[in-house]
C-alpha cells in the first residue's frame, strides 16, 4: 500500500463529515464552463508535466505517476511514493523524450516530496507560488497520468487546509486517481501551489494535496544521492564492475542482467571489469543468454574506459569479432563474422577470447571459431557489453592468463542410462515411491525427469512433480542436517539460503557466502578505533543501512522476494526477520557476539544489552532504530492480543528459520497455491516434527490437492498422538472416511 494512501486510511473516518461537507458546498461553487484563460493556462503548464515511471523487482514496469519540471538544468518534482524505494526511475518529458534518472536531488519521506535530476538542460519550468497564502475557495487546475492516461486535466477548488498526523495538506474538491500523485496544482496564474497526494476514500471528488511551500524547503536543502547509490535493487559492486555509456545493469541471484538502450552508436553499452588485466596472452570468458537472439551481448577487451574496445558476441544467430574506434557507424570495423553450429540460440553459451600479441582467437563453448591478425588496440580494460534495446544474462566471468575450458558437469551417458532404467523400472508409482529410487542420485535424476518431461506429454506432469520434490526433498535434508547439533555452531546464513534454494534450483550458494565475507571485511574497517559494544552496533547499523542502502520493504511487503536472503541482497530489500539474519551474521563475522534474535510476534527484531544497561531492541525493519522493551510492545500492539516474555526470549536458529518458511507458507496461501504451500510445509514439519498444527495443516491441503494417502498419514500421527485442542471424533471419522 501505498505511503499516501495508508496516511490517508487512518484520518477517513475523522474526516468524513467534514470532508462530506465542505466537498459538496465547493463542487456548488466550481466553474461550469473553462475561461480561455484556462485554456491558454493549461496548455502552457502541460509542457511542463512529465510522467514518472520506476520499476519493481522483476525489472518490470511497477508504478507511474506524475511529476513537473522545477528547474531549467533538469530537476523534476513528484511525491516520494511514486518514485518509490531503491528503484530505477524513468522520467518521460511532453515532447516524448525519455530519461533515466541520475540522481535523486532531494528526498523526504515524511513529506511525501521528492526531486530527480535528469540530464535535460532549457526545460519549461513551471513557477512556483505561496501555499500558505492559498485561500479557501480559491480555483485550482490538476494536471497528471489518471489510470496512464497522460497529461490529463481537472478543474476545482480548494475545499480546506486539514492537518493530518502533524502536517497540513490541501483539501481539494478534485478527484484524484492513481497515476495522479506527484502531479501539479496549479492557480489561476498557472503557478505551482501544490503536489497532488492521494485519492479520498470518502467521495470521487476529494483529495489532498502537499503544500508547495514544504517543497521549497526542500529544494533549499537537497540531500543529494546519485542513482548509481539509489539503484541499490540489484546493484553491482562498484568495486567489481563500471557501467558506461547507459543501459540498466543489475544482479540477480548471482547473475549479471541488461536491459535497455545504451547510450552509445546502436545502443551500445559497457560494464567493465574493475580487476587488472593480466598481461598478453591472456584470455577472458562468460556464460552469456540472449533473450532476444536479434540483439547482442558478449565480451568487450582492450577497451580504454570509452568508445575505443573489441567485442567478441553473439548477434542474431551469428558470431561477430568487431573493433570499435569511435563513437559512431564510421568507426565501426566487423572483422569476422560466421555462423557456427556450436552456437546455441536460445540456451546459455559460453564464449572466449583469447588476446595475443599479434593475434585475437575465439571459442564458443570451448571450440575455437575464429581467428584475427587485428592488433589495432591493445591495452585497456576487459568486461561486457550490449547492443541495441537488448536483454541478456551474464554468468561465470573469468579472465587470466589461462582461463579453464568448460567443465562439463553432465552425468556420463551409462550415468543416464542406469536413471533411465530405473526411471521406467518405478513407471506408474506413487510420487513417493519414484523419489525413494532416485533420491541417491538427486542431481541428475531431476535433470532427466525434466527433460523426459518437455517430450513425453503423457508423462510431463508426474515427472516435473516428481523432479521437484527431488530437489525439494535434497534441501529439506540438507536444512535438517544444518540445523543439528550444538547452537553455536549452526550456520544461520547457510540455512537462510537453503531456504531461498527451495525456490531456486540454480541459485549459487556459494557466491553469497562470499559476498557477505565481503560485506564483513568492509564493515570490519570501519570499526577500527571502535571499542564499545555500543559504537560497534551503531557502526554496524549505519553500515548496513546508510552506506549499503539494506531497508525494509513497505510497498512490495508480500513479495516472495523478502523471504530469500540472496535476493534481499541483490535489492537491499527485506523483512524484519530476513534483515535481521543479515545484521546478526555480519556481526558474527566480525566477532560480534552479544546480538540475538528475538521473536516478537509479526515484526521480528535484534537484542543488544550493553555492558551496563538494560536490553536494546533494533528494529531492522526501520534503518536500525533502538527501542525500549516498552516502544517494542507498543510498535506491535494493533497485530497482537498479547505479548509477554517468551516472546521477547533470543531465538534458536531453528525458530528463526521456521518463521522464514511460515512467511512463504502464507504468502503461498494468500496467492492459492497449494502446492507450495506443501512444499513450505513439508520443510517444516521435517524441521518440527512434532507440531500438530503444521501436520493438521498439511493433512488439510494435501486433501485440498486430491492426495488421501499422504493425508491419512498425518491424520493417523494425529490420532496416534491426541495432542490438546483437536477433535479427535471428528478426526477420526475424517480419517476413516479416506
Amino acid at each position: 500500500m501505498r505511503v499516501a494512501e495508508q496516511l490517508f486510511i487512518r484520518v477517513a473516518i475523522l474526516l468524513l463529515t467534514a470532508c462530506f461537507h465542505s466537498a459538496h458546498a465547493a463542487e456548488k461553487k466550481s466553474p461550469t464552463s473553462e475561461a480561455p484563460d484556462t485554456v491558454a493556462l493549461i496548455e502552457m503548464a502541460k509542457k511542463s508535466v512529465v510522467v514518472v515511471t520506476h520499476y519493481g523487482r522483476d525489472g518490470k514496469q511497477d508504478g507511474v505517476g506524475a511529476g513537473f519540471i522545477v528547474a531549467r538544468d533538469g530537476l523534476i518534482a513528484t511525491c516520494f511514493h511514486v518514485i518509490d524505494e531503491a528503484r530505477p526511475i524513468t522520467i518521460e518529458l511532453a515532447d516524448g523524450r525519455r530519461f533515466d534518472a541520475t540522481e535523486v536531488h532531494a528526498s523526504d519521506r515524511k513529506l511525501d516530496l521528492a526531486v530527480v535530476r535528469i540530464a535535460a538542460t532549457n526545460l519549461p519550468a513551471l513557477k512556483l507560488g505561496d501555499s500558505d497564502a492559498l485561500k479557501q475557495g480559491a480555483a485550482v487546475v490538476a494536471i497528471g497520468n489518471p489510470a496512464g492516461l497522460e497529461h490529463s486535466v481537472v478543474q476545482g477548488v480548494v475545499s480546506a487546509k486539514r492537518e493530518v498526523e502533524g502536517m497540513e495538506l490541501i483539501q481539494l474538491a478534485i478527484p484524484i486517481e492513481s497515476g495522479n500523485s506527484g502531479g501539479p496544482l496549479l492557480d489561476m496564474k498557472g503557478r505551482v501551489q501544490g503536489l497532488l497526494n492521494m485519492k479520498s476514500a470518502v467521495t470521487a471528488n476529494l483529495g489532498f494535496a502537499v503544500p508547495v511551500n514544504l517543497l521549497k524547503a526542500l529544494l533549499d536543502r537537497p540531500n543529494p544521492v546519485p542513482m548509481q547509490r539509489w539503484l541499490t535493487l540489484g546493484a553491482l559492486n562498484p568495486k567489481e564492475w563500471a557501467p558506461l555509456m547507459g543501459a540498466r545493469w543489475s544482479r540477480k541471484a548471482g547473475r549479471i542482467q541488461v536491459e535497455g538502450l545504451g547510450a552509445g552508436f546502436g545502443g551500445r553499452a559497457l560494464c567493465l571489469s574493475q580487476k587488472e588485466v593480466p598481461p598478453r596472452p591472456y584470455e577472458l570468458s562468460v556464460t552469456v543468454k540472449l533473450d532476444d537472439e536479434s540483439g547482442a551481448a558478449g565480451l568487450a577487451f582492450e577497451s580504454d574506459g570509452g568508445d575505443r574496445h573489441y567485442g567478441f558476441y553473439p548477434t542474431a544467430g551469428q558470431m561477430r569479432l568487431t573493433r570499435f574506434d569511435g563513437p559512431d557507424v564510421f568507426s565501426w570495423t566487423i572483422l569476422k563474422e560466421l555462423k557456427t553450429p556450436h552456437y546455441q540460440p536460445g540456451e546459455w553459451n559460453t564464449i572466449k577470447v583469447r588476446v595475443e600479441t599479434n593475434r585475437i582467437i575465439g571459442y564458443v563453448n570451448g571450440v575455437v571459431v575464429l581467428e584475427s591478425s587485428d592488433h589495432g588496440l591493445r591495452g585497456g580494460k576487459v568486461g561486457l557489453a550490449k547492443f541495441r534495446n537488448t536483454k541478456a544474462q551474464f554468468k561465470d566471468f573469468h579472465t587470466g592468463t589461462n582461463v579453464p575450458g568448460i567443465v562439463s558437469t553432465s552425468p556420463s551417458a551409462g550415468e543416464l542410462a542406469a536413471i533411465a532404467r530405473r526411471i521406467q523400472a518405478a513407471a506408474g508409482r506413487s510420487d513417493a515411491e519414484m523419489v525413494e529410487t532416485l533420491k541417491t542420485n538427486a542431481g541428475t535424476g531431476r535433470m532427466v525427469l525434466l527433460d523426459r518431461a518437455t517430450t513425453l506429454d503423457k508423462e510431463a506432469r508426474q515427472l516435473r512433480r516428481v523432479a521437484s520434490t527431488l530437489h525439494a526433498k535434497a534441501v529439506e535434508s540438507a536444512l535438517v542436517t544444518a540445523l543439528q547439533g550444538a547452537e553455536e555452531k549452526i550456520d544461520l546464513f547457510h540455512a537462510a539460503l537453503l531456504v531461498a534454494k527451495l525456490d531456486n534450483a540454480e541459485l549459487d550458494t556459494d557466491a553469497y557466502r562470499t559476498e557477505l565475507a565481503q560485506l564483513a571485511d568492509e564493515l570490519n574497517a570501519t570499526l577500527s578505533g571502535v571499542d564499545s559494544d555500543t559504537g560497534k552496533v551503531a557502526a554496524l547499523t549505519r553500515f548496513l543501512f546508510t552506506d549499503q542502502g539494506f531497508h525494509g520493504s513497505r510497498t512490495d511487503y508480500y513479495n516472495r522476494a523478502n523471504s530469500y536472503i540472496n535476493e534481499v541482497m541483490d535489492d537491499r530489500e527485506g523483512l524484519p526477520i530476513t534483515l535481521a539474519v543479515l545484521y546478526l551474521e555480519l556481526a558474527r563475522q566480525v566477532g560480534m557476539t552479544n546480538l540475538v534474535g528475538v521473536p516478537v510476534p509479526t515484526h521480528f527484531m535484534v537484542g543488544f544489552t550493553p555492558g551496563s544497561g538494560r536490553a536494546q531492541f533494533i528494529d531492522v525493519f526501520d534503518n536500525g532504530k533502538m527501542l525500549t522493551r516498552s516502544q517494542a510492545v507498543e510498535l506491535v500492539a494493533e497485530n497482537v492480543d498479547r505479548i509477554g516474555d517468551e516472546d521477547f526470549r533470543p531465538a534458536r536458529k531453528r525458530e528463526i528459520i521456521t518463521r522464514m518458511l511460515h512467511n512463504l507458507f502464507g504468502v503461498a496461501q494468500r496467492t492459492g497455491s497449494v502446492s507450495d504451500a506443501l512444499r513450505y510445509l513439508d520443510v517444516i514439519v521435517a524441521l518440527n516434527p512434532d507440531s500438530a498444527v503444521d501436520r493438521f495443516q498439511r493433512a488439510r491441503l494435501q486433501m485440498q490437492r486430491g492426495d488421501n494417502d499422504a493425508a491419512k498419514v498425518d491424520l493417523k500421527w494425529l490420532l496416534d498422538r491426541a495432542p490438546a485442542g483437536i477433535d479427535l471424533e471428528r478426526l477420526g471419522e475424517l480419517y476413516r472416511s479416506l
